[in-house]
């Protein structure tokens, strides 16, 4: 039996097996498909759709066509995808010669009966599309529909029970299609959207001038435009060769590998590869909001190098230290680094991971020293390696094979140019992105939809048995306080303000290493300018181009750059059903990590300190080790899933999905369903599941999976899916699975 998944009701079943017991199958496409024995039915998409709406006639539009709310636009034909299915074609083809010639009684008798069974399926095939009710009979035909409703069908796989495998049912077509890139470790639609913002920077930054502020423009932009331009010129870099990198190392001391070095000048080497150069080969150092105090900054140490994550996957705790570890001079380093501040020991430090500082001490004390010159070198070369000529690359792709199973990158230059562009000059070349591509009346939307999935988890809390009332309180006051961006900062639009960001970083097309080099001592100016001022409240950590978001906890902010108001997380034109399945899930995913098993331990202003009635922190404790095991029961290639690294994202992931289904549904209370999408069989409310299960669809090669597994506060993106929704009832209602199935497996995890 091939399953149909469109809601309650026995007509699916009497079709199907229609189909069945003709020896007919049905295929899905932009059109449909019916072949059975000597004959073949093909329904196009128009045809499928006509006689809805008292059988009114709607035109063809090209893609470009925005005039038209139920304008159907003419698609190109997708990969492995018969381009004659979107044809208005609807009767038979001959199976062979003669199929018309003289036949005997029985033989018309048999065509007449054969002829009626295909008009019966073909209502079948329009009552399996349409429905019976007057809600399934209206169906939107815009643009934006009809083409977003090929995307979701050509990700299905819907030889797959969704109760038995949501993730691959809703992304095992995708998966098909979409076979990993050579060079690349994982892929995912997050690369998709990001490969798709570079190549419109790539068009600005090589097809437009940039007079710079002389004339009325930024010289941001112009910075911008040189740094990408002295990237992408590959002569130059392989005419210097490996020159400057040799130059610095002996302005640092020299390397025992490729000369003479001084033995005794351990610290002098590491001040100035972890400070001016920014290598950090064994801890960083920043300065960031003080947790314990939102109102200043202070120094931070924290973990890096040696390939380990961040501090997410180490302690959660931090403290303020006086001696770290004593195989330092901490405050020679740290003065230093934020030179020209005047340091003393009194100076705060916040520490994270002091285990592994702790630890990293001791290996120092007992590592023989020219072993310790050769990883400190070495971590100034890895990070100039992009500023070097070809042979550098090559022998980086031999050790990237080798962590993520990566073959040599196949990735175009330009493309390489570009992050690097938005790893240094980020909001100048977002502001350039932004007055390209972003649509103004996004800001305002996403705010509203940021507004309603607030509301629809303060209600959650309201439900919430396991919480005492003075602590369900300061988490609605927590929860209305949190500040959200969304975007980009205004800042970036003004020249003059723009200009000021990058006042003092000198940039030349002539010489990518050493806008490289510029820009590290750039930045480690601009930190220690930074310690002994307030923080910015809108300072985003993240440029406007980048597809993500994130939760600021010494600011209880939440960040949604522009790049990620895009589709598949948001379009305008697309149904609520897929933006509050997509971008909302994100909202309410970021606005759960204020009260994850980190973020709640900030109150509503962002500092550290107890806000919570003892009785609720042991039930919250009880509910997260449910989550953990949950999560650590799945595995990949033989792997499990760390649950305790993953908590805090796994649990933001369910209150996520909580929150934002909460508010779709409130939504269509006060403005009534919407209209279906055409030919994807799908109700709205099993749209929106779908929706987010589609954000996540991926592929990755098995060392790639092994270091997440390893390091990744998230979970693998099918358990992302498939652990989520496994514990929500309204999941499980939508699409009828049965009490123990993989997808209701009966015992839920919840928290929020």
């Amino acid at each position: 039996m091939v399953w149909t998944w469109s809601g309650p009701g026995g007509l699916d079943q009497v079709c199907t097996r229609l189909w069945t017991r003709s020896g007919a199958s049905l295929r899905s496409g932009p059109g449909l498909r019916w072949s059975g024995p000597g004959l073949e039915l093909v329904l196009g998409l128009d045809q499928v759709l006509d006689g809805l709406d008292q059988m009114s006639n709607y035109k063809r539009a090209t893609l470009e066509d925005e005039d038209g709310s139920d304008a159907l636009p003419e698609p190109l034909p997708s990969p492995g995808v018969d381009p004659d299915l979107d044809q208005v074609e609807v009767g038979f083809r001959k199976a062979g010669p003669g199929l018309l010639g003289r036949r005997t009684r029985l033989e018309v008798l048999l065509g007449i009966l054969l002829l009626l069974s295909v008009l019966a399926l073909f209502i079948c095939v329009l009552l399996l599309g349409l429905g019976l009710g007057p809600e399934r009979r209206s169906v939107c035909l815009t643009q934006a529909c009809v083409s977003v409703a090929a995307q979701i069908v050509e990700a299905l796989d819907r030889t797959v029970d969704p109760c038995q495998d949501f993730y691959q049912f809703s992304c095992g077509g995708w998966i098909r299609r979409n076979p990993l890139p050579d060079g690349r470790s994982r892929w995912s639609t997050f690369n998709s959207i990001w490969e798709q913002n570079q190549a419109l920077l790539k068009h600005l930054l090589e097809n437009r001038t940039f007079p710079g502020n002389s004339s009325g423009g930024s010289e941001a932009e112009k910075k911008t435009q040189a740094y990408y331009l002295s990237c992408l010129n590959s002569a130059k870099i392989d005419e210097l060769g490996a020159t400057p990198l040799i130059q610095l190392i002996n302005k640092v001391g020299g390397w025992n590998i490729s000369g003479s070095w001084e033995k005794e000048n351990f610290m002098e080497v590491l001040k100035v590869v972890s400070g001016p150069l920014r290598a950090q080969p064994f801890f960083s150092v920043s300065v960031s909001t003080d947790p314990k105090s939102s109102n200043s900054n202070v120094i931070q140490v924290d973990q890096s190098g040696l390939f380990l994550p961040s501090r997410d996957y180490y302690l959660n705790k931090t403290a303020n230290e006086k001696t770290l570890a004593p195989a330092v001079d901490w405050l020679d380093l740290l003065t230093f680094t934020l030179s020209p501040l005047d340091l003393n020991d009194t100076e705060p430090v916040v520490l994270y991971a002091k285990e592994y500082l702790q630890q990293v001490s001791d290996l120092i004390n007992k590592t023989h020293k020219s072993l310790l010159n050769n990883y400190m070198i070495w971590t100034l070369v890895q990070k100039s390696v992009t500023s070097l000529d070809q042979r550098f690359e090559n022998a980086q792709d031999k050790l990237l094979e080798s962590l993520y199973g990566t073959k040599k990158s196949c990735t175009p230059r330009w493309q390489t140019c570009i992050g690097y562009t938005d790893d240094t000059l980020g909001f100048a070349l977002g502001a350039l992105f932004v007055k390209a591509t972003f649509d103004k009346h996004s800001k305002g939307i996403a705010e509203e939809m940021i507004n309603e999935i607030r509301t629809a988890f303060k209600q959650g809390l309201d439900q919430l048995h396991w919480m005492d009332p003075e602590t369900k309180q300061n988490a609605k006051e927590k929860a209305d306080s949190i500040y959200d961006m969304i975007g980009f900062p205004e800042f970036i639009l003004d020249p003059k303000e723009l200009d000021d960001v990058y006042d003092g970083y000198d940039v030349s097309e002539d010489s990518f290493f050493q806008n490289m080099l510029n820009f590290y001592n750039f930045s480690s100016r601009v930190m220690a300018d930074q310690l002994r001022k307030s923080p910015n409240k809108d300072q985003w950590s993240m440029t406007p181009p980048t597809v993500n978001a994130y939760y600021m906890p010494t600011k209880n902010g939440i960040v949604f750059p522009a790049g990620i108001l895009q589709a598949p997380f948001y379009a305008h034109d697309h149904p609520k059903a897929l933006n509050f399945g997509g971008i909302g899930v994100v909202m309410g995913h970021e606005l759960t990590h204020a009260f994850d098993d980190q973020g709640r331990e900030y109150d509503k202003e962002g500092n550290l300190r107890p806000w919570w009635q003892n009785g609720s922190v042991a039930a919250f404790a009880e509910r997260s080790r449910c989550m953990e095991l949950q999560y650590q029961n799945y595995s990949e290639n033989g792997e499990n899933v760390n649950g305790k690294q993953t908590l805090g994202e796994n649990m933001a992931d369910n209150g996520g999905l909580k929150a934002a289904y909460r508010a779709y549904r409130s939504w269509v209370q006060r403005h009534g369903e919407e209209k279906l999408l055409p030919a994807v069989n799908l109700t709205n409310d099993q749209l929106f599941f779908v929706g987010f299960a589609q954000v996540w669809c991926s592929v990755h090669t098995s060392e790639s999976a092994h270091e997440g597994l390893v390091t990744d506060p998230h979970s693998p993106p099918r358990f992302r899916v498939v652990g989520t929704l496994a514990n929500s009832p309204d999941f499980s209602r939508h699409f009828q699975c049965p009490l123990g199935s993989p997808m209701n497996p009966g015992e839920r995890c919840e928290v929020w």
